[in-house]
């Protein structure tokens, strides 16, 4: 169900930018590789190439900054790949001091594969993966960013990560099929459930959205936002649209003071990072306090003993109870059996109800591009 979930969904979600803005060739003085189509190629950028657990090989990016405590994990938007996101990428290292890690999903730029919902989420963990590995960064020091679908996958490992250090959405979606239309009920064929995601992340979250979205409704963010377990303060940008946001001064600013907070913020520990001798002092005085604890609670028992007559009565009562709930228990088994069987078989008619209207829904869900480089860059050109 899943794997045919994914297939569907790809079919109106997924818009690789066509042929791919860059190509990925070895430099032959350093032997590393680099973009061949990007100007002012930088000496601090790692290009990289990193194997998904779905057999796809990713195209990655790595940014470093040299003063940076923290490392952002960046999932870009529809229709764009790393090679239109190079200098944006390197813009938000530079002014955020962070290191940055963008990386293209399966099927986009130099990636291998056809994108889809589960890829996405193996993407996302290849990238994180390398990050641990390759670079030594542990998940307290790292912040996902997801932007536009690229909140789909970075919720996903959002709530597989319980020491995150921050998440920021940006022009997040609640889901694929809310895009197009304001459905209250999850469906099965949905995709980037994020609405109920959300509630699942334990660190802070920022919330950035236009307030003028033509393509994801500002009702999207602010739900998300809502719906968080620790809000950060959001930037609703005022006459913003889905391509625009980094144009406004507001958006670094913002950015900016978010940083700081979460640099200020004590850093989450894993249970792992606390020395032996600590662990081994909190124990003697924890067990001291629980036998404390303790001795009330067994004067009491003695006191309150009941007599042997009265414990065998009150055995035989119990047995009495327990045979007749087992009766109950049967006779409840049975009902559910039947009623899961009727409920199967009205699944069953759902599910085709929903795969004849997901055609007619696909063709107008294809025409919805959740990207944001080709409309900023006409903007920026107006500007």
């Amino acid at each position: 169900m899943g794997t045919a979930t994914s297939s569907m969904a790809a079919k109106f979600a997924f818009f690789p930018p066509n042929p791919p803005s860059y190509d990925i060739i070895v430099d032959e003085a350093t032997g590393k590789m680099k973009f061949s189509d990007v100007n002012y190629q930088r000496d601090n950028v790692d290009v990289l190439k990193l194997s998904t657990n779905r057999g796809n090989e990713i195209a990655a990016m790595y940014v470093k900054n040299t003063s940076a405590s923290l490392t952002v994990l960046y999932s870009h938007g529809n229709a764009a790949d790393i090679g239109q996101m190079y200098h944006t990428f390197f813009e938000l290292s530079v002014h955020l001091n962070v290191n940055l890690l963008g990386y293209d999903y399966s099927g986009y730029g130099q990636s291998t594969g056809k994108p889809s919902e589960q890829d996405t989420y193996a993407d996302i963990e290849a990238a994180y993966k390398c990050l641990e590995e390759m670079y030594g960064v542990k998940q307290e020091d790292t912040i996902l960013y997801g932007q536009s679908v690229g909140s789909g996958p970075t919720l996903e490992l959002a709530i597989r990560l319980p020491h995150l250090r921050a998440v920021i959405l940006h022009s997040p979606i609640l889901s694929g099929l809310r895009v197009m239309y304001p459905v209250k009920r999850t469906l099965w064929f949905d995709i980037y459930k994020n609405i109920d995601k959300i509630p699942l992340v334990d660190c802070p979250v920022l919330v950035i959205h236009g307030t003028e979205d033509e393509v994801v409704n500002f009702s999207h963010g602010k739900r998300l936002w809502e719906l968080c377990k620790e809000k950060y303060e959001p930037l609703w940008l005022k006459g913003g649209n889905h391509c625009n946001l980094e144009l406004y001064p507001e958006y670094l600013r913002h950015l900016r003071k978010f940083i700081s907070a979460i640099e200020k913020l004590q850093r989450p520990r894993n249970v792992s990072d606390q020395k032996p001798e600590e662990q081994s002092d909190q124990t003697p005085n924890n067990a001291d306090q629980n036998e404390e604890k303790s001795r009330p609670s067994t004067d009491c028992k003695d006191k309150g003993r009941p007599s042997f007559g009265h414990r065998e009565k009150s055995r035989l009562s119990t047995d009495s109870r327990d045979k007749a709930r087992a009766s109950i228990d049967k006779r409840e088994k049975s009902r559910r059996s039947i009623d899961r069987h009727i409920k199967a078989r009205n699944s069953t008619d759902h599910s085709e109800k929903a795969r004849n209207s997901f055609d007619r829904l696909g063709d107008m869900v294809r025409s919805v591009g959740l990207c944001n480089v080709d409309c900023l860059k006409q903007t920026a050109a107006e500007v």
